[in-house]
């Protein structure tokens, strides 16, 4: 290889130079020097990377934005930047280890990874219909206290980045409310694993359903502060109005859902449209706006916490008529052991449940044991059923070869198609507005980068 350092020259720009124009340093002391060498030509047009930074832009989310004056003239979405390599972690672990992987991805709503990818799994399965009843009203009961909590940071964050603090702070208060319910559920506030194929982990516990009452008793109260706060509120109304704009059209010619699409106009939720989980017996409406911006879907999605009140109050009615229910399917060579327990040391299995299983006899040991470490076989296939999450549709493709474990697992998941919109609802605006469209979008950036 030659030394010649003459040789040796940046690949992809002279010094000082880019396809797009110079390139200047700014290093905190000279930016008056800078601003001079740009001149007052309005030609001149800026190239700015906004992030990749958590605090504005809801995760690891890089903005390319090109400038004139305040303008912002072009805008595109570099991600990529969390690297989780979910999808083909899922291909090396089993059926039942996959549950714990998707539920890191869309961090803020984990229940909705683990339905839809459970809910695919089960219909590879053939065993649709074998689901117990409780399982399917703990089920929906955990996403309505998700999508709960997921609206409020959708909320709460967008507050903060237009000042609006007092926003964050009580939209942050009642979401530790929901995840405290998360813990006492299923032992933990976030990646729950929870959702199982065949049904759910283990039954409610003592007093969940007393708890859970106080909070639709609390927050009955508490949602109509946010209306009170933000609705009529000119400053708050002046910086969403008409700001992210994006009509019927654009939404459907970017496969765009969620409170984005319901913010032109139509009622599009799977919930009401394709029902799973036994969701066609849940009494609720779907919420949609007309102004096609910002506002439209934060009034959706403070509607919708409403609704989601009304059937999880639904769903602990139904809760409390189904005590001592099965919470998984009975077929024993599916149904992960879900009657764990925790020992006297806080870890582990109770020595009840340990005593169970190896006093009922050597092949039950045998089959216990292999179940838990190679799993159960799934027949050869693939299905794909989407749900209705706080950001749209989502829905899991699970590829079976016949083994035990996927042989492929994608996710559809509406932040990564939602963010085509960055765009079309950015150009022609200021950057100050960018803030406002990207958090009526509300991506998380855990779900795009899987």
């Amino acid at each position: 290889m030659s030394t010649d350092t003459s040789q040796q020259q940046d690949l992809y720009a002279t010094p000082g130079e880019t396809s797009q124009g110079r390139v200047f340093t700014v290093t905190g002391q000279d930016w008056d020097s800078i601003a001079q060498s740009i001149g007052e030509s309005a030609e001149e047009r800026v190239v700015v990377n906004m992030g990749p930074q958590h605090p504005s832009t809801h995760g690891v989310l890089r903005l390319i934005l090109e400038l004139e004056g305040e303008t912002v003239t072009e805008a595109r979405c570099g991600i990529g930047y969390l690297h989780t390599g979910i999808e083909k972690n899922m291909e090396y672990r089993s059926w039942v280890q996959g549950v714990t992987f998707c539920t890191r991805m869309d961090y803020l709503s984990p229940f909705y990874n683990e339905a839809t990818y459970c809910l695919g799994v089960e219909r590879l399965l053939d065993i649709e219909d074998d689901i117990p009843e409780k399982a399917q009203v703990m089920r929906v009961l955990l996403m309505e206290l998700n999508r709960i909590s997921s609206h409020l940071v959708a909320i709460a964050t967008g507050g903060m980045e237009i000042g609006a603090l007092t926003v964050m702070t009580i939209g942050f208060r009642e979401r530790e409310l929901v995840l405290d319910l998360f813990e006492l559920i299923t032992g933990l506030r976030m990646n729950h694993a929870f959702i199982r194929p065949g049904g759910v982990a283990q039954d409610l516990p003592p007093g969940a359903l007393d708890e859970i009452r106080d909070f639709i008793a609390l927050m009955k109260k508490r949602l109509p502060e946010y209306a009170a706060l933000c609705n009529a509120n000119p400053i708050f109304k002046g910086r969403l109005e008409g700001i992210g704009h994006l009509d019927l059209a654009g939404c459907l010619a970017l496969g765009i859902t969620g409170p984005v699409l319901r913010s032109t106009g139509y009622a599009w939720d799977l919930r009401k449209t394709q029902p799973y989980c036994g969701y066609e017996d849940y009494d609720f409406e779907v919420q949609t706006w007309d102004t096609c911006d910002s506002y439209g879907r934060f009034r959706i999605r403070l509607n919708e916490m409403s609704e989601s009140l009304k059937i999880v109050e639904q769903c602990a009615d139904r809760l409390a008529g189904l005590e001592g229910a099965p919470v998984m399917v009975g077929d024993r060579k599916i149904a992960w052991p879900s009657q764990l327990a925790i020992g006297s040391d806080g870890m582990g299995n109770s020595l009840d449940h340990i005593r169970h299983i190896m006093g009922e006899s050597m092949e039950a040991l045998i089959h216990h044991f292999k179940l838990v470490t190679e799993g159960f076989r799934v027949p050869a296939g693939q299905a794909y059923v989407p749900i209705e999450s706080p950001r749209g549709e989502l829905g899991a493709h699970v590829v079976s070869d016949g083994g035990t474990r996927p042989f492929r697992a994608h996710f559809r998941d509406p932040s990564f198609t939602n963010l085509q919109a960055t765009s079309v609802m950015s150009e022609g605006g200021m950057v100050a507005d960018v803030i406002v469209a990207i958090a009526s979008i509300d991506p998380v950036m855990g779900g795009v980068d899987r």
